[in-house]
């Protein structure tokens, strides 16, 4: 009788849906830490895991591990190597939060444009007559670069198209292997994509180091807004701050951080042109349920041999 450890607080329908399964038993830790699921681990036949940790020394407690599913579509916690080396394949939700994301992004596109802190500020606190300063902007005509065009961007780029940004978009890797038809067009470089860009919403998978360092950040366009709902490292914290007190960029929207919860002392915080959300862009409540359904479903399917292998993030070594 297989056994499942749920590592983190997952939304009553995905928990139904083990609560239905014949023949599966099941632990849940609602706690979302390494060492609060580790004590289950030698009982788990799989694992659904939300944000937390899942290191190599975790791995090989879980003699019994057959598979592991992520809440969500990153595995950037997960030691895949020590599930390659035991042949456990890794799977995500797939197409469950894009929509989402994209609206989170294109929310803090506009509360970027609007100045949203700061007017809220002055109808709570004063001065009311900081709308005469007249720091808000439009979108409507200004230009987006979108940094990976997925189905994250491909939702935000829609939706941007909607409000009358001219959108374009940066993948080096849909570039090689053929342009989706539509009317957002490939920025050719990085660079030339940059140094045109009103706004910038970033979309693409942590890398070994920031995509937006210190150079890159330089060779924007003065003013510009960047919003990353991605995952932190992939902006230079620091040469943001950096950026922002000069005013080389003119605000920002991020759901990530390097490090989660930022320090109380993080130079972003001091900022009130930046919008700050706590990595909520995919957690809706629609969204939490599809993926509390499809994180489950997928260890099920594994079980009863008929798992996506669309879904398995590390089935090339798995073969």
């Amino acid at each position: 009788m297989p056994h499942v450890v749920v590592a983190g607080k997952l939304h009553p329908a995905g928990l139904a849906l083990l609560e239905a399964a014949p023949g599966i038993t099941f632990t849940h830790v609602e706690e979302v830490s390494e060492a609060s699921y580790q004590p289950w681990l030698e009982q788990a036949d799989g694992i659904v895991i939300r944000t937390q940790p899942m290191t190599a020394a975790s791995v090989a407690k879980a003699g019994r591990l057959r598979i592991v599913s992520r809440h969500g579509v990153g595995y950037d916690a997960v030691d895949v190597a020590a599930l390659n080396a035991r042949r456990i394949p890794l799977c995500i939700v797939g197409d469950v939060n894009s929509v989402s994301v994209a609206e989170h992004s294109m929310m803090l596109i506009l509360a970027c444009a609007k100045r949203l802190i700061r007017s809220d500020r002055a109808v709570r606190t004063g001065p009311w007559g900081w709308r005469n300063a007249l720091e808000a902007s439009e979108v409507s005509g200004k230009r987006l670069l979108i940094l990976g065009y997925g189905r994250i961007g491909r939702h935000l780029a829609r939706m941007a198209a909607a409000f009358g940004m001219q959108v374009a978009a940066f993948d080096p890797y849909l570039a090689a292997q053929g342009w989706p038809a539509g009317d957002v067009a490939p920025a050719g470089t990085l660079a030339e994509g940059l140094a045109v860009a009103d706004f910038v919403s970033i979309h693409v998978p942590k890398a070994d180091g920031p995509i937006l360092g210190a150079a890159e950040i330089a060779g924007m366009k003065r003013g510009a807004v960047v919003v990353n709902t991605a995952r932190g490292g992939i902006i230079d914290e620091v040469a943001l701050a950096d950026a922002l007190r000069s005013g080389q960029i003119g605000a920002a929207g991020l759901d990530v951080f390097d490090a989660e919860p930022p320090a109380p002392d993080h130079p972003l915080l001091a900022f009130d042109q930046v919008i700050l959300t706590p990595h909520t862009a995919g957690l809706t409540r629609e969204a939490a349920e599809r993926m509390a359904v499809a994180s489950v479903r997928n260890v099920l399917d594994h079980f009863a041999g008929h798992l996506d292998p669309a879904l398995i993030v590390n089935r090339k070594a798995l073969t």
